[in-house]
């Protein structure tokens, strides 16, 4: 639970991930809030450059201030600012060793974030998490190289369990809640998603966020990692943590206290309230997002999550309990599953499976993790028995 404040003063940043959503987002409240925050440098993978050359201009960046993962992109940026670029898959990584600042902000996507990650911990900045593949594939071993209130969370979900847990001590916490808007296909039969397309699962009912994110928010394996990583951020079992589908995506996590009070964390659905409390924490920014408009009649409706047509969130449940390097199989698998229907390969409903079945073959070679090499070791055997288990079921 982050409780230690970051200096005060306007806080020097890195931005992870700056063409992306929640990059983008953050540089948006940052433009609005110049005197609490200095951007001294941006990394991107490279789907953008443009977008990347556009951003450093705006900040006035130069060339070793900016990591772009993909070389050609890299070249293009480097020609376009006048200086080289950091580049390679290892950019983003190289760029938070040579820039110390305040705050890193990793919203790099995927696991590869889990390099970034470590880097921050060891050079002592605080880290806003928005990369949560990161801190899952790590599990315990990378919670135990940052220090007390060193991670701070981005998603609005553990960001609001977080607020709520200002409201009472930690011994006086009964359970967490965990809501999910349940995506395009809340309410269908498993059956009935038999032939979901790349294009429907595409369409949030509610949030916007990048290709591989929605995707997992439509399987709810998004749910399941949230799970996995509140256990993380918060110490606390998997048992405790209950998960509820709320569609309007108004409240975004509750924590219910042992005298039978729940406190909510409530907004409109936007990434801005939770990417800037976690860069300001534990301070909140004036006007960051609009508040919600309690003249207007509304209706907030929760229920049960359908496991049977949604088993992620119980699969993530049981990898939770197993801990050590269970979850990096969950979250590899996933990725792999995932590329595989997004190409058109399996079928919707067969991305959870896959997931499943690779979990179910991790104790034969998921473990306790020493090091950064164990843990990518355990994630590069479930992506192989993954794309292996994909190819079964295509044949």
């Amino acid at each position: 639970m982050p409780r230690t404040e970051v200096n005060d003063g306007a806080r020097t940043v890195l931005i992870l991930g700056s063409t992306g959503s929640i990059g983008t987002q953050a540089l948006e409240v940052i433009a609005d809030n110049p005197d609490k925050f200095i951007v001294k440098g941006i990394a991107a993978g490279g789907r953008n450059p443009s977008l990347i050359i556009e951003q450093a201009r705006a900040l006035g960046l130069s060339g070793n201030q900016v990591a772009v993962a993909d070389l050609k992109a890299a070249a293009v940026v480097s020609e376009a600012l006048g200086g080289t670029v950091l580049d390679g898959p290892d950019s983003a990584t190289t760029l938070v060793k040579e820039q110390p600042v305040d705050l890193v902000l990793n919203g790099l996507v995927g696991s590869l974030g889990l390099a970034a990650t470590l880097a921050v911990i060891e050079s002592g900045a605080y880290l806003a998490l928005a990369n949560k593949e990161s801190l899952v594939a790590g599990g315990s071993w990378v919670v135990n190289q940052a220090r007390p209130g060193q991670i701070i969370p981005v998603d609005s979900e553990h960001s609001a369990m977080a607020q709520a847990l200002r409201s009472g001590s930690e011994y006086e916490v009964d359970r967490f809640v965990l809501t999910a808007s349940g995506g395009p296909f809340r309410g269908w039969t498993r059956e009935h998603m038999w032939d979901v397309t790349p294009q429907q699962a595409a369409a949030h009912p509610t949030w916007s966020m990048g290709q591989m994110n929605t995707l997992n928010s439509a399987t709810l394996v998004n749910k399941g990692l949230e799970l996995i990583e509140a256990t993380l951020l918060f110490g606390i079992p998997a048992e405790r943590i209950e998960v509820t589908v709320h569609p309007q995506s108004i409240v975004h996590s509750m924590i219910t206290f042992i005298d039978g009070a729940t406190i909510a964390q409530a907004s409109p659905p936007s990434m801005k309230l939770p990417i800037s409390l976690a860069m300001n924490w534990p301070r909140r920014v004036a006007k960051a997002q609009p508040s919600l408009d309690f003249a207007t009649a509304s209706t907030w409706e929760f229920f049960p999550v359908d496991n049977e047509a949604f088993p992620a969130v119980e699969v993530a449940r049981h990898v939770a309990s197993l801990g050590g390097t269970h979850p990096a199989v969950y979250n590899a698998a996933n990725e792999q599953a995932a590329a595989s229907f997004l190409r058109g390969g399996i079928k919707f409903p067969q991305i959870v499976d896959v997931v499943e079945q690779i979990v179910g073959e991790a104790s034969q070679f998921a473990g306790v993790p020493s090091s950064f090499d164990d843990i990518i070791a355990v994630e590069t055997e479930a992506r192989r028995r993954a794309d292996e288990l994909v190819a079964r079921l295509l044949a």
